[in-house]
């Protein structure tokens, strides 16, 4: 049987002749920290002054020992990578194995019977792209580094929210393989469902030893109780499995998640019609693989319509309007991302009820764990190939480099469930119809042979079970422009960078594959990130954090169209422009929602960050939620509530009450519609009695006319309610028809009261031991924060990083009526006393 070493000890990192003890997997800028070379390079301006790690050639070294290698006990022993950053060549005890020029796939090196030095020498990736520049010529970008010249994490070479931190190493696990006869080089698993009949056809290719030659080779696979087996013709085997009634799997919020285990065994059946003695009974076992599956059938509504052209995932016959977030590498050095972190990031998404993550072009195809928990939680994923924002080459070294990371990763991740699209690029088709690319590049190539034809060939070939799609955006063809929001993935930046975000509203696109709005990381993490700095929009810490073209620019103007910009106060503009990002992307998604089935979904830009900056993100660099998490939390749950202006697909310029039901079930409810003073004063009331949206439907109804709030006035808003069934939470909407600097705010008065419960367990709540000193409670507590209105009081947010670093609150943003009270719970906090609470939290004010 196959036996697997890993190699994770004993590396060095040559630095200038001194040997470093290197961390595998890893890369050099983590071996720097550890020994104490550079300082960090996330925090402070650190980042330039770390630049020249990328622009030198490291070695890496192992010694790999006679017994390592000898072929004792199998006639084969291989090294495998499965990550090489990125130019290297290889050399065993002097002699060249191989070189390598691909960060994003596996490689495999014959070492047996060989030993002494390892040597992994790694080239600057700089020099590497220069070399290739130097063959095919330039080619436009929409960033100055070269990372369109080389095949590894584009976004390493900084992006408009990450640092340049190019890094080297071995930054996957590698291993030696000893095996005998034969191996199974590649496992696809074709899962299809059927009439109630789970298909699994198993294709196989197996790589042979000489004395494996002329074996007898059988493939046995199981799955469900399900058995099958099929003889090895040559270098291939194809066998089916039948599962009758699988238990389907299902996003999440659309039904459960069941896996199945796929076990497929190489066995050798002896030599021609060798006698049984030769080889034990039912043959000898050479090799295994095993991996977690799901029954579901996935397509892609592409038809035209009287709206354009349809983009709609259907999984299992029901069609889906997918709830995304857009997911970039989670560190600037993705070997420091863990299993137990991937679960973290990914619960998250999952909580604010997430069903689609994309994997976005310009990063990596992510680390096994990162799909199976995507497998776990019903978390739809849409993978990118790896090309953004870049007029590639297809010459050669890169094109067959290209077609062999393709081939490589979509057999590596077409086992998962979870997996429902291939797309060819980001960016990619509208930057060479829009950016002014097509006349500079005057014929020469610049990836449409991968997006039209390479990749949909790979993709046909070893996964036809999935949709692929050429780009996004992407009209389907180039028929349309690129980017036309009627036609197939539509990117929205034309808001954030040159408009305010009420004009989200002014068109439905059949799928928004990107958009999203700005802000800053928490405070704690910026003080963490920034340590000794006198933060201010313009410090030198801000500035050097805050990648995008004009990003405080674009951050104020968002602001300052709905309040009056803050001078010499950080703490209010913190706040603001948290709030308008908030608003910002829940105007998007309330608008979009309420238009399905014409608008299928959207992908929020983004989920995480990989260092702490400003930045368009709901998790900031330090895993801390902003505002906008909690909002994606409200405005994705199955249930949503909105007021919209109106105007785009309806009969009346007034606002519409739009009943949004994502869920299984009938909704049933009643919504209460109050024109209220900003004062609280109630002043024209209704109620909608028995109100019914089917299942997986949206109703749009017109505000009566006596509701709609005087806007000359700058005093008057609209409400609407839910009265909740049994167990169902209640649901608000709000419409206020001037902008906040306009609207006649009354100052905000609530009181806040401070409960510990009883008991590490208790509910929150459950004590009435109100604090109300300012002395603090004890570290890493938990509470429950009760707020009462006297007044108004918009967008209230405590602000639970000032209670403590690691401090938590369960909520977002809040709008209270007078007399009303909301109940909040902290966790690790380390002050709890009641006047550190109160100064935690800010609400809109008075212009």
């Amino acid at each position: 049987m196959k036996e697997a070493v890993q190699l994770t000890e004993g590396w060095s990192l040559d630095h200038g002749g001194s040997p470093l003890p290197a961390q595998v997997p890893g890369c050099v800028h983590v071996d720097l920290l550890a020994a104490g070379l550079i300082p960090d390079p996330c925090v402070g301006l650190n980042e330039t002054e770390v630049a020249w790690v990328g622009r030198r050639a490291w070695t890496y070294t192992r010694e790999l020992a006679p017994g390592e290698t000898a072929a004792e006990r199998h006639e084969r022993t291989d090294l495998v990578f499965d990550g090489l950053d990125t130019a290297a060549v290889l050399t065993l005890d002097g002699y060249e194995l191989g070189r390598t020029r691909n960060m994003h796939r596996r490689h495999r090196f014959d070492v047996t019977g060989r030993h002494g030095p390892l040597h992994v020498a790694f080239a600057s990736a700089y020099e590497e792209a220069a070399a290739v520049r130097a063959l095919t010529g330039e080619r436009p970008n929409a960033y100055p580094e070269p990372f369109q010249y080389i095949r590894r994490m584009a976004c390493g070479f900084g992006w408009d929210w990450g640092p340049t931190l190019v890094t080297a190493g071995i930054w996957r696990p590698v291993r030696l393989e000893r095996w005998s006869t034969a191996r199974l080089a590649a496992v696809r698993p074709l899962v299809t469902v059927r009439d109630g009949l789970g298909r699994v056809e198993v294709r196989v290719d197996v790589e042979r030893t000489e004395r494996g030659a002329d074996r007898r080779l059988e493939v046995r696979a199981a799955v469900g109780g399900v058995q099958a087996s099929a003889a090895v013709d040559g270098t291939g085997a194809v066998l089916t499995l039948q599962v009758p009634d699988p238990r389907l799997w299902w996003p999440r919020g659309y039904g459960e998640q069941p896996l199945y285990d796929l076990e497929v065994t190489l066995v050798d059946r002896g030599r021609g019609a060798a006698a049984p003695a030769e080889t034990p009974a039912g043959g000898r076992p050479l090799d295994s693989w095993t991996r977690r599956i799901g029954f579901r059938d996935v397509t892609l509504d592409r038809s035209p319509d009287e709206h354009g052209t349809a983009f709609t995932f259907v999984v299992n016959g029901l069609p889906v309007f997918a709830r995304g977030v857009n997911w970039i590498p989670d560190d600037v050095f993705p070997s420091r991302v863990t299993p137990e972190r991937y679960r973290t990031r990914l619960r998250q998404a999952a909580d604010a009820g997430v069903d689609l993550v994309r994997i976005w072009g310009g990063g990596i195809y992510e680390d096994d764990a990162f799909y199976d928990l995507c497998d776990e939680l019903g978390l739809m994923v849409w993978q990118d190939f790896l090309f953004a924002c870049a007029a590639y080459p297809e010459e050669q070294p890169l094109r067959g480099e290209v077609e062999a990371e393709a081939r490589d990763n979509v057999v590596r991740l077409m086992p998962h469930p979870s997996l429902v699209l291939w797309n060819g690029n980001n960016e990619n088709l509208w930057g060479f119809r829009d950016w002014d690319w097509e006349p500079g590049l005057r014929g020469d190539s610049w990836g449409g042979g991968y997006y039209l034809d390479l990749l949909p060939r790979v993709v046909a070939e070893l996964d036809p079970t999935r949709p692929y799609t050429a780009g996004s955006p992407w009209s389907g063809s180039w028929d349309h422009h690129p980017n036309d929001p009627a036609h197939g993935t539509h990117h929205s930046w034309e808001v954030w960078n040159r408009r305010d975000y009420a004009e989200y509203r002014d068109s439905v696109p059949r799928f928004v594959a990107e958009f999203g709005w700005q802000a800053p990381p928490a405070l704690a993490t910026l003080r963490r990130a920034l340590p000794g700095e006198r933060l201010a929009p313009e410090s030198p810490g801000m500035l050097h954090h805050q990648k995008a073209e004009d990003g405080n620019g674009k951050l104020n103007r968002g602001v300052a169209r709905h309040f009056i910009l803050p001078e010499d106060d950080f703490d209010r503009w913190h706040y603001l422009t948290q709030v308008v990002q908030a608003r910002a992307v829940a105007a998007g998604i309330e608008h979009w929602r309420s238009h399905w089935p014409v608008c299928a979904g959207t992908v929020v830009w983004q989920l995480n960050d990989c260092w702490p900056v400003s930045s368009w993100s709901a998790v900031d660099g330090d895993g801390r939620l902003k505002p906008l998490y909690h909002e994606l939390r409200r405005v994705y749950a199955d249930r949503l509530l909105t007021l919209q202006p109106g105007g785009v697909d309806d009969d009346t310029d007034g606002p519409v009450l739009a009943v949004v039901n994502q869920s299984a079930a009938p909704w049933h409810t009643a919504v209460s519609l109050r024109r209220v003073r900003a004062d609280g004063t109630v002043l024209v009331e209704q109620v909608l009695d028995d109100l019914t949206v089917p299942a997986r439907q949206v109703n749009r109804l017109p505000v009566p006319g006596d509701l709609i709030p005087d806007a000359p006035s700058a005093s008057e808003f609209l409400v609407a309610d839910t009265h909740a069934d049994v167990g169902t939470e209640e649901l608000r909407a709000l419409y206020f028809p001037v902008a906040d600097k306009d609207f006649a705010y009354p100052a905000p008065r609530y009181d806040v009261v401070v409960r510990t419960p009883v008991g590490p367990a208790g509910p929150a709540g459950a004590g009435d031991g109100d604090d109300a000193g300012d002395g603090g409670g004890a570290g890493g507590g938990s509470v429950e924060v009760v707020v009462t209105a006297h007044t108004l009081v918009r967008d209230l947010l405590l602000r639970a990083d000032r209670l403590g670093p690691d401090a938590v609150c369960d909520s977002g943003l809040r709008t209270l009526l007078p007399g009303e009270t909301i109940r909040l719970r902290v966790r690790n906090a380390v002050d709890t006393g009641a006047n550190a609470v109160r100064g935690a939290f800010s609400s809109v004010e008075p212009a």
